[in-house]
C-alpha cells in the first residue's frame, strides 16, 4: 500500500494528530508532520487538522478552527493554586450546520468554549498531589463565569483530564450556588474533605445560561460504574477510601438534586463524567450532554476533509485497543476506512491485539528508549519515523 501511494504525484494528504501526552500538543504534532512532508514531497497537497478529545487542547483547537477569539485567564487550580486557563469566544454562525444542530442552541449567537484540563486538570498536579478528597472544580466555574462576563450566551465544556471528584460543587460555587452548614452559614471548604459540614444548598439567584458538555463516557454518577469507582483511582483515590467517598457523593448529590428541584438524575448516562461535574450541571443548570468526538468531527468538518484526501496521517501518544473504541485517531481511522482512504498511524507506543485492516501502524519511539527520553525526544522521533515511512 505504502509503495503505491508514494509513487503518486499530487497526493492529497490530511494530517490529523491528537496530542502525544506529556510530549506534544496536537497542533505541534501536525506541524512537525507538515514540515517533513513539505520538504520530502513538495508536490503533495497538505491539510492539517489537529484533533481534540475533550481534554487538553479541546478549547484552543475548536476556537481556532472556528476563527474565534482566545481569552487567557488565571483561575483557581484543583489544589487551589493559580493556574492559567482560558476560554474561546466563537460565533455560532461560523460553525458547520451539523455542529450547530448537535449543540441545539437556538437564538444563541456567541458561544464560550472551555476545557477542564487546564482549569481543573490532573496534569497540573504532581502525582503525589493527586487526591480527589482535596481537589476542586472551582477554576472551571471561574472560567465559565469569565466567559459569560465577556459576552458568551452559552458555554461548551470539554471535561476530559479532570483531577476532581467533587460533583461540580466547586464550579457551581463560582457560579452563584452556595453550600451551607446546619446553621445556614456558607461552608468554606468545598473539596470532599469538607463535605461533612454541608447540610443544604442555596441555588444561584440568576438562572445560568445554557451549558453543553462534550462527553464520550456513559458512566452514571454512582455505583460500580460510577465516577468514584471507575475514575477515582485514576485521580489518586486509595482503595481504602473508595466507600467513604462514594457515601459522601451519594449524600451531597441528593442534597444538590433536592435544592435544584431535579432529584434522581444520578443514573443518567454520562452523569459521572469528570468526577460528576456533569451531574452537577445537569441538575443545577439543566445542562445537556453532547457526544464529544461526534461534535468535534462535525465542528472540524472531518467528513468533507476525508472526501477530498487520498491519505490520512494520524496518531497520538499511545495507540491501543481503547483508541479503537471511539477516541480521536481511532474514530478517524474508522471513518477513513469507510470512505475508502489509506491511513498511516504514528504513535509513541503501539499496543494492539492485531493491526487494524487497511492501515499502516508505526511506533515512533526507538526500541529500548526509556520513557523520559522518549517524551523529551518526541519531536525528533516523530519526524524521523515519518521520513523513514516515506522511503519504505
Amino acid at each position: 500500500m505504502a509503495g503505491s501511494l508514494l509513487r503518486c504525484w499530487g497526493m492529497r494528504v490530511l494530517v490529523a494528530f491528537d496530542k502525544f501526552k506529556d510530549a506534544l500538543t496536537a497542533p505541534a504534532a501536525c506541524e512537525i508532520a507538515r514540515e517533513v512532508l513539505s520538504q520530502a514531497r513538495p508536490d503533495w497537497s497538505l491539510e492539517t487538522c489537529p484533533l481534540a478529545d475533550g481534554g487538553e487542547g479541546f478549547a484552543t483547537i475548536l476556537t481556532s478552527a472556528a476563527g474565534g477569539e482566545w481569552h487567557p485567564v488565571d483561575v483557581t487550580g484543583p489544589r487551589e493554586r493559580p493556574v492559567r486557563s482560558g476560554f474561546g469566544l466563537v460565533e455560532l454562525e461560523r460553525l458547520p450546520d451539523a455542529a450547530r444542530a448537535m449543540l441545539q442552541l437556538p437564538g444563541v449567537n456567541r458561544l464560550g468554549v472551555i476545557e477542564m484540563a487546564t482549569a481543573s486538570g490532573i496534569e497540573s498536579l504532581h502525582p503525589k498531589e493527586r487526591d480527589p478528597w482535596q481537589t476542586t472544580s472551582l477554576g472551571t466555574g471561574e472560567a465559565i463565569r469569565a466567559a459569560f462576563a465577556a459576552g458568551a450566551e452559552a458555554v461548551l465544556l470539554g471535561v476530559g483530564g479532570s483531577a476532581t471528584n467533587d460533583v461540580g460543587i466547586g464550579a457551581l460555587d463560582a457560579l452563584g450556588w452556595q453550600a451551607q452548614n446546619a446553621a445556614g452559614d456558607p461552608v468554606s471548604v468545598l473539596t470532599p474533605s469538607g463535605w461533612s459540614e454541608i447540610a443544604s444548598f442555596q441555588p444561584a439567584i440568576k438562572t445560568l445560561p445554557p451549558i453543553r458538555i462534550a462527553c464520550d463516557v456513559a458512566n452514571p454518577l454512582l455505583g460500580e460504574r460510577g465516577a468514584t469507582s471507575v475514575f477515582g483511582p485514576q485521580k489518586g483515590l486509595l482503595p481504602a477510601d473508595q466507600d467513604a467517598l462514594e457515601s459522601e457523593v451519594v449524600r451531597v448529590a441528593k442534597l444538590l438534586g433536592q435544592a435544584a428541584g431535579r432529584p434522581g438524575r444520578e443514573t443518567t448516562p454520562g452523569a459521572g463524567a469528570a468526577g460528576g461535574i456533569a451531574y452537577g450541571f445537569l441538575v443545577a443548570a439543566e445542562a445537556q450532554l453532547v457526544p464529544g468526538f461526534d461534535l468535534v468531527e462535525a465542528w472540524l468538518g472531518i467528513e468533507s476533509k476525508l472526501a477530498v484526501c487520498d491519505l490520512v496521517i494520524t496518531g497520538e501518544g499511545r495507540f491501543d485497543q481503547s483508541s479503537l473504541e471511539g477516541k480521536g485517531p481511532g474514530s478517524l481511522l474508522r471513518r477513513a476506512r469507510t470512505a475508502g482512504k489509506d491511513v498511516w498511524i504514528l504513535a509513541g507506543a503501539i499496543t494492539l491485539d492485531a493491526p487494524p485492516p487497511n492501515a499502516s501502524v508505526l511506533a515512533i519511539t526507538p526500541e529500548g528508549m526509556a520513557l523520559p527520553e522518549a517524551l523529551r525526544l518526541a519531536s525528533e522521533n516523530l519526524a524521523t519515523a515519518l521520513r523513514r515511512k516515506l522511503v519504505e
